[in-house]
């Protein structure tokens, strides 16, 4: 394939143009199917699937039940966006981006929506007094660091890994600038760590429960195949003690196993309805990873 490439003068949309997936990819909004959501028996009800984003808000909710907060049982659904199903009506209806993940708070009179991986953060630290600190320079720090994540994370996933990992073809340009930017974000990172116990400071945030599946995720070698190797990841010893530290939490644990369909079988939870759900799942459970 040549690398000459001249933009057209308007662009136009080819469907096969997009990689590994093209299949879901369209330059326009709103639902393609009528399909509305299952309601479970909690007042939280989350639509998701076990993709970085999605497994902060889960982590989340399994940290507030460990807590002793029990108003934050859920019921967690499965959205296997490979097959497009956030574009179904009901999905689109509690999230016009159609993106993971997708909450909707029905303990009160009204149901509230509330979509992006940050705002849900938010919305339920706020809601339970837990994991974001009140005021002052604490709550700006804390924030400051998820919202270093909302706005670094497409580098490395929409760009790094889409490149490296998901392109149809291999080219030097895209990968070697934004591989340079994610080692840039990873020495950020690295330099905070190096005197702080968390993110935020000396408490462990959703600002660390945002950050970690996808940057911990990424010097332990669980994105985009080789990519840690690529990235010399294992210079970042900082990063990799703080990912250590977090992913030994037994909420932890839990929260990166519901709406799993990827690796192994046993570290996967489809749907969650019930802390038990945990316990009586058969050694091995979960459909070949899809």
């Amino acid at each position: 394939m040549s690398t000459d490439y001249t933009p057209p003068k308007v662009w136009t949309w080819e469907k096969g143009n997009g990689g590994r997936f093209a299949n879901i990819n369209r330059p326009v909004a709103g639902a393609t199917h009528e399909k509305e959501l299952p309601v479970g028996r909690h007042p939280l009800q989350l639509y998701s699937l076990g993709t970085p984003n999605g497994q902060k808000v889960t982590i989340l909710l399994e940290e507030l039940l460990a807590a002793g907060h029990p108003g934050a049982e859920y019921d967690a659904w499965l959205i296997r966006i490979n097959e497009g199903e956030q574009f179904g009506s009901g999905f689109v209806g509690e999230n016009p981006n159609s993106k993971i993940p997708a909450l909707v708070d029905r303990s009160g009179p009204e149901p509230i929506r509330v979509f992006e991986s940050g705002a849900i953060l938010t919305y339920l630290a706020e809601k339970f007094g837990a994991f974001l600190p009140a005021g002052g320079a604490a709550r700006a720090e804390c924030l400051s660091w998820l919202f270093w994540q909302m706005g670094s994370a497409p580098y490395l996933g929409g760009g790094f890994g889409h490149f490296y990992a998901y392109a149809p073809t291999k080219m030097q340009y895209p990968i070697d600038r934004f591989a340079m930017e994610v080692k840039r974000q990873l020495d950020v990172l690295d330099r905070r760590l190096a005197g702080s116990e968390y993110l935020a400071g000396p408490d462990y945030t959703i600002a660390d429960m945002a950050v970690l599946p996808w940057y911990g995720g990424l010097v332990k070698g669980w994105q985009y195949g080789d990519s840690a190797t690529f990235l010399s990841a294992h210079e970042y010893t900082h990063v990799h003690r703080w990912a250590d530290a977090l992913l030994a939490r037994p909420p932890v644990k839990r929260g990166r196993m519901v709406n799993r369909v990827t690796g192994e079988p046993a570290e996967q939870l489809r749907e969650r309805h019930d802390a038990a759900d945990f316990d009586a799942r058969p050694q091995g459970a979960g459909d070949a990873a899809a």
